[in-house]
C-alpha cells in the first residue's frame, strides 16, 4: 500500500469515527423523545386518574358515612394507581437508561474497529517511512 493511500485510508477511518460519534448523538438525542412518546401518555393517564381519584378520596372522607363504600373502593384504586404511576416512572427511567446504554456500547464498538483499523495502517505507514529513511541513508 502506498504512503498517500495510507494517509487517505487513516483520513477515512477518522471520518468514520467522527460520523459515528455524529450519528450516536442524533441517536441518544432521539432516545430520549422515543422513550419519552411511549411512556408520557401511559404516565399522564395514570397521573390524571391518580389526581381524579385523590381528589373524589377527599370528597368521601367529607361525607364519611353514605360514602363509606366508595371511600374504601377508592382508597384501593388511589394506592394502585399510586404504585403504578410509581412503575412507570421507574419503568421510563430504566428504559432511557437501557437505550443509552446500548447507544454507548454500539458507538465504542464501531470505534472500537475503526481504531484497529488506524493502528494497523499507522504501522504500515511507519514501516514504509522507515524504509523510505533507511533507503535515503543507504
Amino acid at each position: 500500500m502506498a504512503e498517500e493511500e495510507i494517509r487517505t485510508n487513516i483520513s477515512d477511518l477518522k471520518d468514520d469515527i467522527t460520523r459515528i460519534e455524529e450519528d450516536m448523538t442524533k441517536k441518544e438525542a432521539n432516545a430520549e423523545k422515543e422513550i419519552e412518546a411511549d411512556w408520557d401518555s401511559k404516565i399522564h393517564n395514570t397521573k390524571s386518574n391518580l389526581d381524579t381519584a385523590e381528589t373524589d378520596l377527599k370528597e368521601a372522607i367529607e361525607k364519611a358515612d353514605e360514602w363509606v363504600s366508595k371511600r374504601n373502593r377508592l382508597t384501593v384504586e388511589v394506592k394502585s394507581l399510586k404504585k403504578e404511576h410509581e412503575n412507570l416512572l421507574k419503568g421510563k427511567d430504566k428504559a432511557l437508561k437501557d437505550k443509552l446504554n446500548n447507544i454507548d456500547k454500539e458507538k465504542k464498538s464501531k470505534i472500537k474497529v475503526k481504531e484497529k483499523d488506524i493502528a494497523t495502517l499507522e504501522k504500515k505507514l511507519e514501516k514504509l517511512e522507515n524504509e523510505k529513511l533507511k533507503q535515503k541513508l543507504a
